[in-house]
């Protein structure tokens, strides 16, 4: 079994990038915050825009938000995660109303990709650290922005992004056969819609609960594992 050093470092690199994007944000100004949500809500809608063209059926796309979105409804999963969030910000002391929107907005944005599966996958099955490491900077960079706008709940999600990676990388071997390029594309693609998703949030064009959508993302692989 290979030793997650990857996830390690990953989530080592979103809590550095946090930290520094904490205090960085508290000397911001309202308006610099103002066009920092703006510059993340459009970056994050390109990056998204470039995993969704990914998906070989658009009809399977639809189907997995469709099918997904009502299951995370009718468990309540935003209202659940809201409940855990305010607990653990209770724990914290924080008083900062974005702290649960900051959470997960980054961990969808850090968990979910290309880079995440493969990276892992190659550490897990090939120890090889590459595509992880390079992932590193990337999510680093990204929560200093994140974290300057939405605050102490970025860095917080290094916890979530350590376990996922981390599972990954230790069960590499055994989800390999289930993992074709196919079923990554569509998962991929499925994500990049969650991407958009976070985007539009932070222009503040609506507010989509994207928690309650997270269901989607096993509707995809199982749709996929069966019709491609």
């Amino acid at each position: 079994m290979v030793f997650p050093l990857g996830p390690l470092v990953n989530a080592a690199a979103v809590i550095a990038g946090g930290l520094i994007g904490l205090a960085l944000g508290a000397r911001l100004p309202e308006r610099m915050r103002a066009i920092v949500f703006q510059g993340l809500g459009l970056c994050t809608l390109v990056i998204g825009m470039q995993m969704a063209f990914k998906t070989a059926s658009p009809v399977m796309l639809i189907f997995s938000i469709l099918l997904g979105g009502l299951c995370g409804e009718a468990l309540k999963l935003e209202e659940r995660f809201m409940r855990l969030s305010d607990r653990l910000k209770k724990r914290l002391r924080s008083g900062n109303p974005l702290f649960t929107e900051g959470l997960v907005n980054a961990t969808v944005l850090f968990c979910i990709g290309a880079m995440s599966f493969l990276g892992s996958f190659d550490e897990g099955l090939r120890g090889d650290r590459t595509i992880v490491y390079s992932k590193s900077v990337m999510d680093g960079f990204s929560a200093i922005a994140l974290a300057s706008a939405y605050g102490l709940g970025v860095p917080l999600a290094a916890i979530p992004l350590l376990l996922y990676q981390g599972l990954l990388v230790i069960f590499a071997g055994l989800l390999q056969p289930w993992l074709g390029p196919a079923l990554l594309n569509e998962v991929t693609a499925l994500g990049g819609l969650l991407v958009i998703g976070i985007g539009l949030n932070l222009l503040n064009l609506t507010q989509i609960r994207l928690t309650n959508i997270l269901p989607a993302l096993p509707v995809a692989a199982g749709l996929a594992q069966i019709f491609l």
